[in-house]
């Protein structure tokens, strides 16, 4: 439960060990933390950036037991990452975001175009997924590769996303569809 970093005498408690963790994570794969305030569970967490797919993780993130990661991705500042979370880069997540438990985020698919060759040898296409800033993504969301979702949007629990999510829209469903919209800030003078 990483939010319990956040208690202080938790905090104190798990500070020390987090820098062990981090430092060897950094020492075996391309991982940077910027910041240190960073909190990574020290169970099943794996996180895979070999060269070419740097991860990056912002101050101030959470980072829950059973996650996979493989990069690259960027994890911006204050985001959270709930248990079982599987994602494969490449994935920018903005500052402030929640991405609930199971949640799975493929930046990739198989091509599967040429029916003379074997799907298992053909290559794998990538757009990227992009993710903005104060988006919550619910619990057991499906991200599919070349999808933008739009900053403080939201996902509803068990969609399955396979378009653009505007700025500021409430969406949920398999497919996804739009089913509302979040209040816009009024405009600066």
């Amino acid at each position: 439960m990483p939010w319990l970093y956040d208690i202080e005498k938790h905090k104190t408690f798990a500070k020390t060990w987090q820098k062990d963790v981090q430092e060897k994570l950094m020492e075996l794969e391309t991982v940077e933390f910027i910041g240190d305030d960073t909190f990574m569970a020290d169970v099943n967490v794996n996180v895979f950036a070999e060269r070419g797919r740097k991860i990056v993780f912002h101050n101030n993130c959470r980072i829950a037991a059973n996650v996979y990661l493989h990069g690259p991705i960027e994890v911006g500042e204050n985001v959270s990452i709930n248990q079982h979370c599987h994602m494969e880069g490449p994935i920018v997540i903005g500052s402030d975001s929640r991405i609930g438990p199971s949640t799975s985020i493929f930046a990739f698919n198989h091509n599967f175009d040429e029916s003379e060759t074997l799907i298992r040898s053909q290559k794998v296409k990538s757009e990227g997924v992009h993710i903005g800033e104060d988006v919550w993504i619910g619990a057991n969301v499906s991200i599919v590769d070349g999808v933008t979702i739009g900053a403080h949007s939201v996902v509803g629990i068990a969609s399955v996303v396979t378009k653009n999510i505007p700025e500021y829209e409430v969406w949920a469903g398999n497919p996804c569809k739009k089913i509302g919209e979040r209040k816009r800030p009024p405009p600066r003078e």
